[in-house]
């Protein structure tokens, strides 16, 4: 493909089938639909023919002989292989890993495609065709599964005169493992264990042997517990990890800005566990700049203790990111690193990149400059308190005076125009957290207001992001960006159903328009006084591709930004030390003494783009895990409350049910079809609904309905309703008109 000069300008031409072979196989990374679409400039209205022509040319088998010449981390990803079950992404799909990955770098994770059955337990091992697909993931579909002594199964123990059975603790599976008394370890009523599955027989249940015991269910921990097992998140460190961790010190002043004077405050939740950002402003002193403002964002040094290619990196990027649970976190880092000598705390000297920010009084950046420095954080301080300070409410901290809260108030109000200017996603959902008693246990799960102090910080870690991914651009050096694709036509169409459906004069979407995050902002303030309101921001953010790390970018579509890194949480996030690393080589390489810790010489774009494709993954796999355990907190809430009554919205639609939402608390729940007897229902597409056979009843998105607590289930978190009013029947049977 010959590829015009720069700066000229680009037809749209549809691609022939040989150009599009030829582009996939001599790309460096994986590649779909988008990054050929984007290639050969074509507009989403051109997607559909491009998308057949993708087909005809699988079917045809070039495009699997063109993927299995697809390099990830170097190696070569044959069509066939034997993967493993490592654990869940937030979607609920299988995430397994190539066995005995010979590559240098971590094994990618990949999607499993299962056909129906029982799922793949964790550990355990299948065959595995890899298929390339349009969006340019990998995908492992599943051929068949393999007996193997390391299949795992996390469930809960119920003991019995022969030993005992295991219970699966996935919500999508009933299995149940038969476990003989030698085989139980020990193991009690109503205990959660990993159990090993055994050779199986050919009558009656597969056979297990228990290898872990979490605990009781009941225990005060266990849901945390359960979902790491679950989600096979490595919780223990190895030895020469902790030696490193142990042996580190703190740094001294050599080589560093001082900037111990200044008053650098974090900000963070009341249950914060790490704090690796702190911030000031003061209004810009240029004439020049009449209403502007420098600020500093000053972000721990991390990558001075974690080296290239050290044990403490090897883990770092083995784990990915740091999980958050309500009574705990599994940290990325050793907590003598996490909590100590990399967490900004009060009083203390500290190692930090710090970016001098200088904005204009309409909030865009003016200039920016990174610095290796030694802070000292004057205070810490919560979102709540800083708002409080703000409002007038309460006094500030002898450390902090009210004019620093002012001065960071006042850039935030020009940062915050700018954003409304260049038109980025405003999504309305709602976030919640648990609420435990002194034993740990959960008293309540209640949503978590959004304060502008919240949107402070956002606003200030942004602008930081986006100054880092520049300066790395500038100097030429790899950028591991936080990437967010546009939109696919086909979800934004199906939106578009709902709307249409939903009978509200103004709801509707550009047609025939590039989609364009300010065109769902117009959708989202015209649904703000109305009913459908919180789905509408559901629907939207389900349209939305998933945000995720690339050494390719193509900007950030939600924050309508053109590019975009993670430079601001480096203890939680290994993508914050990539960027950390590379911008301590282009300093140096700029000859500005920058100091040690920077790229190794492997640390090409092929390592980039296996690096970004699997802490992508852990990413996925830590925001379901932490997902599951709300859900679990909210059944164990709920469990109290059976038969009774509850305000909801259906939330999604499928062939066996309704999903329904809580409007006060947030629960997420199923009412399955088989309780509907007023009549036989059908599923429907576009848009998604379910239609009565016989009398034409109609059940929608977005409906509000009440609905009875038939079950909840807090070792699985799974709530059954049944909704108010239907006629039910626990042997089935037709039962009259719904009113």
């Amino acid at each position: 493909m010959v590829r015009p000069p720069p700066g000229a300008p680009r037809k749209r031409v549809l691609p022939s089938a040989s150009e599009i072979v030829a582009f996939v196989r001599q790309s460096p990374s994986a590649v779909g639909q988008r990054e050929i679409a984007r290639a050969f400039n074509l507009a989403p209205a051109d997607r559909p023919v491009l998308r057949e022509m993708l087909r005809q040319i699988e079917r045809s088998g070039t495009i699997a002989r063109a993927a299995n010449r697809r390099l990830v981390g170097g190696m070569a990803l044959p069509e066939l292989t034997v993967v493993e079950r490592v654990g869940t992404d937030e979607d609920g799909i299988p995430l397994v890993s190539p066995v005995g990955w010979p590559g240098p770098d971590p094994a990618p994770l990949l999607r499993l495609a299962e056909e129906g059955g029982e799922p793949l337990p964790a550990g355990a091992r299948a065959a595995a065709r890899l298929v390339m697909l349009d969006t340019g993931e990998i995908e492992a579909r599943l051929i068949r599964r393999l007996a193997s002594s390391s299949e795992r199964v996390v469930g809960i123990f119920e003991k019995d005169r022969k030993g005992g059975r295991v219970l699966a603790a996935d919500r999508r599976s009933k299995a149940e493992y038969r476990v003989a008394e030698l085989a139980a370890g020990g193991a009690v009523e109503g205990e959660l264990v990993v159990a090993e599955i055994l050779a199986g027989t050919r009558f009656g249940l597969p056979r297990a042997q228990i290898v872990e015991r979490l605990g009781r269910a009941s225990d005060p921990g266990a849901i945390s517990l359960l979902a790491i097992a679950s989600f096979a998140i490595p919780t223990e460190f190895p030895a020469d990890v902790i030696a490193e961790a142990d042996a580190a010190a703190p740094v001294d002043l050599f080589g560093r800005v001082d900037l111990r004077d200044l008053p650098l405050m974090t900000i963070d939740g009341s249950d914060a566990r790490d704090f690796d950002d702190a911030v000031w402003a003061e209004p810009d002193p240029d004439p020049a700049n009449p209403g502007g403002w420098h600020l500093v964002v000053a972000i721990a040094d991390v990558a001075w203790y974690v080296r290239p290619d050290s044990a403490l990196d090897r883990e770092a990027e083995r784990r990915g990111n740091s999980v958050y649970f309500p009574d705990r976190v599994v940290p990325m880092l050793p907590e003598a690193l996490s909590d100590e000598l990399c967490s900004l705390k009060p009083g203390f000297d500290r190692a930090c990149i710090a970016a001098h920010l200088w904005i204009d009084s309409a909030g865009h950046k003016r200039c920016h400059r990174f610095v290796r420095a030694l802070m000292r954080s004057a205070a810490r301080l919560t979102y709540d308190e800083v708002q409080a300070i703000n409002d007038g409410q309460c006094p500030s901290p002898a450390a902090v005076s009210t004019s620093g809260i002012e001065a960071l108030y006042g850039a935030f109000a020009a940062l915050a125009r700018a954003r409304a200017t260049r038109g980025a996603l405003e999504l309305e959902l709602r976030e919640d957290r648990v609420v435990l008693d002194d034993g740990g246990r959960p008293v309540a799960v209640l949503p978590i207001p959004r304060l502008d102090s919240h949107r402070l910080i956002e606003e200030f870690m942004i602008l930081a992001n986006v100054a880092a991914a520049e300066e790395l651009e500038a100097r030429h050096q790899p950028c591991m960006y936080r990437i967010h694709d546009a939109p696919d036509p086909e979800k934004i169409a199906a939106l578009q159903d709902f709307l249409d459906e939903s009978g509200i004069p103004g709801l509707a979407l550009a047609k025939g328009q590039a989609p364009k995050p300010e065109m769902f902002n117009r959708l989202l303030r015209r649904a703000g006084d109305t009913p459908v309101a919180p789905l509408v921001n559901e629907l939207v953010l389900r349209c939305q591709a998933q945000a995720a790390y690339s050494s390719n970018n193509i900007g950030h579509f939600g924050l309508a930004l053109r590019r975009y890194a993670h430079f601001t949480s480096p203890i939680r996030r290994y993508a914050d030390i990539l960027v950390h690393r590379a911008l301590i080589a282009g300093a140096n390489a700029a000859g500005t003494a920058f100091g040690a810790g920077g790229l190794p010489p492997r640390f090409r774009s092929e390592h980039l783009a296996a690096v970004g494709e699997h802490i992508s993954a852990t990413e996925r796999r830590a925001a379901a895990a932490e997902r599951a355990a709300l859900e679990r907190y909210r059944a164990t809430l709920l469990a109290d409350s059976i038969g009774g009554t509850f305000a909801a919205r259906i939330s999604g639609i499928a062939d066996f049910g309704l999903f329904v939402t809580l409007l006060a608390t947030g629960a997420d729940g199923l009412v399955p079809i088989s309780t509907l007897w007023s009549d036989r229902y059908d599923r429907r597409e576009k848009p998604p609904r379910l239609v009565g056979r016989r009398f034409g009843g109609v059940f929608r998105l977005g409906d509000p309905i009440t609905v009875r607590l038939v079950e909840a289930d807090p070792i699985r978190g799974r709530l059954l309703f049944r909704i108010e009013g239907e006629k039910t029947s626990e042997r089935g049977g037709r039962g009259k008109r719904r009113s």
